[in-house]
């Protein structure tokens, strides 16, 4: 980066700003604690004026809350709102992490109610990120709250929510309180929400030993980690060992095989809870649709989907119709994707559109792609995978003038692609990962793990998949 920059014939203020960003996201300014640096630029900013700007004063923020300097952190964002200016959902992220990290738990009321006035307080980010500052400050009651009124929730709500979940089951031990099925059920079900396998298994021995394993709540619980969690094998087996086996269980068992791919298990585990005479209910058969999906079985899909409602009496949701449009779709079925989707009830929700628009990408079909992503965008306008996702057909076509105004239409509208992120859990604690994540104290070991990981795929024949790379680039760079 530096190497090309000195080799520029000319630097105007675009490049002095690349360069100046590109160091900023390796680290190299609060995460280094570098405050007094920080207070100069701030200075810099205030003297020239560009105070005002909320993607000024949002960084500003970041900066002194990484470096612990709480009361300018906190004097900074409400001088936002004092001067007018309008907070978004990073700026209350910000805000609320930092609190959270403190536990300052007066202060995070106060951005709470900031949220609700300024009416943020339906934005999945902004939720998340309350119920994580809450349960950091041990404001467990008001973790639930925010937690039960959210109409959405991500993976960061489900994980602040079932972490406490676990610890106050912990706490309740250690006090000498013995569960009843009812909770050991509970906080079996929040080691689902985490994945968290290894903590599953202890409380799968505590069942055992406390007798509460033979409560259908209790196996149920376990029977849905080990499929969630991958452990097929100790889902079967345990799935046998039960006395009673309800539609739970069996939907339960059926979920687990699909999830991973196992479509003939799927498909075949439903046929004989249908001959034990159960009743499969609506998610039994995303389950067992979804299945269909990953094996490519259309026909059978089709068959799975009608009998719903002529042999069970279940009214399909949009969960059925997306199963069906991922079917069509990853069997390269676009233009009877869109037949189904015109002969649907109702139009199908952003997983629906993305579904499709993403199969478009892979078959590259330009036109049902624009039309997915249209559609997407007047679900979700501020969703950014309508973006990417067609900006990725025109690239794989070579239409850059049409990525490059796709990608104006993103900055123009303030459309920002969230990072992905994902988690392990470590020596009792989960750790969470982003994309290009710096934050974590041992970067370097995880970037040189990944850098030698790298090395060995390309040593075994790897090859990366240029078809979508946004850039117009030649092949070698």
């Amino acid at each position: 980066m530096n190497y090309i920059f000195n080799c520029m014939p000319k630097h105007d203020g675009v490049s002095w700003n690349s360069l100046i960003s590109g160091y900023a996201s390796c680290g190299l300014s609060s995460s280094q604690g570098c405050v007094d640096l920080g207070r100069q630029i701030h200075g810099q900013i205030v003297k020239f004026g560009f105070g005002s700007y909320v993607f000024v004063g949002c960084p500003l923020m970041v900066m002194y809350s990484k470096a612990g300097a709480f009361e300018e952190w906190y004097g900074g964002g409400f001088q936002m709102t004092i001067e007018g200016l309008a907070m978004d959902q990073f700026t209350f992220g910000s805000m609320l992490a930092a609190c959270g990290g403190l536990m300052a738990l007066e202060e995070g009321k106060q951005v709470h109610a900031f949220v609700i006035r300024t009416n943020h307080k339906e934005n999945i980010f902004v939720g998340s990120a309350l119920v994580d500052m809450y349960c950091k400050c041990k404001s467990i009651t008001s973790a639930e709250a925010v937690f039960k009124r959210m109409t959405h929730k991500n993976v960061v709500s489900w994980n602040g929510y079932s972490e406490e979940a676990i610890r106050i089951f912990c706490d309740m031990q250690r006090n000498g309180i013995s569960p009843d099925y009812y909770t050991l059920g509970s906080v079996i079900s929040s080691c689902v929400n985490l994945a968290s396998l290894e903590e599953g298994v202890q409380f799968h021995g505590q069942a055992i030993v406390s007798g509460l394993l033979s409560f259908t709540t209790v196996s149920n619980a376990l029977v849905t980690l080990y499929g969630k969690c991958g452990n097929l094998e100790d889902a079967n087996l345990l799935f046998n060992e039960m006395n009673f086996r309800d539609e739970v269980a069996w939907t339960a068992l059926v979920s687990g095989y699909s999830q991973f791919g196992k479509a003939n298990e799927t498909i075949d585990l439903f046929q004989r809870m249908l001959a034990h005479g159960l009743k499969p209910d609506a998610v039994t058969f995303v389950g067992v649709l979804s299945a269909c999906s990953r094996a490519g079985l259309v026909e059978k899909g089709y068959q799975y989907f009608a009998s719903m409602v002529k042999k069970h009496g279940i009214m399909p949701v949009v969960d059925h119709y997306t199963c069906m449009i991922d079917l069509l779709s990853r069997a390269g079925r676009l233009e009877e994707a869109r037949c189904f989707i015109n002969k649907m009830p109702f139009p199908p929700d952003a997983i629906g559109w993305s579904t499709l628009l993403s199969s478009c990408r892979l078959h590259g079909n330009l036109e049902i792609g624009k039309w997915a992503a249209a559609s997407l965008q007047e679900v979700e306008p501020h969703n950014p995978a309508g973006y990417i996702l067609l900006s990725s057909i025109y690239a794989a076509k070579g239409k850059w003038d049409n990525v490059a105004e796709l990608r104006r239409g993103m900055r123009n509208k303030g459309v920002r692609k969230e990072p992905g992120c994902s988690w392990i859990k470590y020596k009792g604690k989960v750790h969470i990962f982003s994309a290009d994540d710096q934050t974590s104290p041992f970067s370097d070991q995880i970037y040189a793990e990944l850098d030698k990981l790298n090395h060995k795929m390309i040593d075994k024949g790897y090859v990366p998949d240029m078809s979508s790379v946004l850039h117009d680039v030649e092949e070698s760079e």
